[in-house]
C-alpha cells in the first residue's frame, strides 16, 4: 500500500525547531510565541508557509493562513497534522 503516513508525535515539532534554529540562529521552545518574542516577521511567516507546504505535502489556504497558526511550533505542527488528516494522509 502506497499511502503517506502521518508524521509521528513530536517529529513535526523537532523538524520545525531545527528549521527555525538554522534560519534564526536561535534555540526556540515549542510553545514560545515566535512573533511576540521578536523571532519572526510576517515575511518569514510566508517562508514558513512555503516550508510547511513543501515538507509535508499540504496546501495552506484561506482561513488557515491566520498568523495565530504560526505563532508557536506547537500550533504549526497541529496545523500540519490537521491538514494532512483532512487530505486523507492520516
Amino acid at each position: 500500500m502506497n499511502v503517506m503516513t502521518m508524521p509521528s508525535e513530536g517529529t513535526v515539532e523537532k523538524e520545525l525547531l531545527d528549521f527555525l534554529h538554522v534560519r534564526t540562529k536561535t534555540v526556540w521552545e515549542e510553545d514560545t510565541d515566535l512573533f511576540a518574542a521578536g523571532g519572526l516577521s510576517s515575511l518569514f511567516a510566508m517562508e514558513l508557509v512555503v516550508h510547511l507546504e513543501k515538507s509535508y505535502g499540504i496546501a495552506i489556504r484561506g482561513a488557515d493562513l491566520r498568523l495565530d497558526n504560526f505563532r508557536t511550533v506547537t500550533g504549526m505542527a497541529a496545523l500540519v497534522r490537521r491538514l494532512r488528516a483532512a487530505a486523507g494522509d492520516g
